[in-house]
């Protein structure tokens, strides 16, 4: 007898305090080592970041696919990047639906939402229709109240203190 499918939840990582994406791979981590196939979503981003490149190197049953071109956090985004959050917003709407990952996360998706390349809208109907076992973990500052009223999990990071306010740049291993 094959035992019952486990539901899978929401999960939202929200906050201005560091370590939402560094959450959101250890939690990938944690399950590579379960068995479980991971597809992980960086909205955006497009800058190669050192988890990656370890992902990239030892871990084959996650997928990273980003969808912006750089880190636009202090400009308005271009239509470039609108483009391409929208085309990896339905690329991951897609692979949610067909079920064939465990664990699907959406980093940076409340900044995208934030920044208006898709709408909460859109992604509360995508999460409605998830198949029952699939978790799906969205990430990023800003979450909206809708996300987090529809969301199972809510963690919401908040800076108490950082050396960033001191002067000192982002360290390659640490911050990227």
């Amino acid at each position: 007898m094959t035992p019952p499918k486990e539901r899978g939840y929401i999960q939202v990582y929200t906050g201005d305090g560091k370590g939402k994406t560094t959450a959101a791979f250890g939690l990938s981590l944690r399950a590579v080592g379960a068995g479980k196939k991971v597809f992980f979503a960086q909205f955006v981003k497009g800058q190669i970041y050192s988890e990656i490149n370890t992902v990239k190197r030892c871990l084959p049953t996650v997928t990273v696919r980003q969808y912006g071109l750089a880190c636009f956090i202090i400009n308005a985004p271009t239509v470039q990047d609108m483009d391409m959050a929208r085309r990896g917003f339905a690329e991951v709407s897609e692979i949610i639906a067909a079920g064939e990952y465990d664990i699907v996360v959406l980093d940076e998706a409340c900044i995208a939402i934030h920044y208006n390349l898709f709408t909460v809208e859109e992604l509360i109907r995508v999460l409605a229709n998830k198949p029952f076992e699939t978790e799906i973990v969205i990430t990023g500052r800003y979450a909206p109240v809708e996300l987090v009223e529809f969301a199972d999990l809510v963690t919401d990071m908040q800076e108490v203190k950082h050396y960033y306010t001191r002067g000192v740049a982002a360290r390659p291993g640490i911050e990227y």
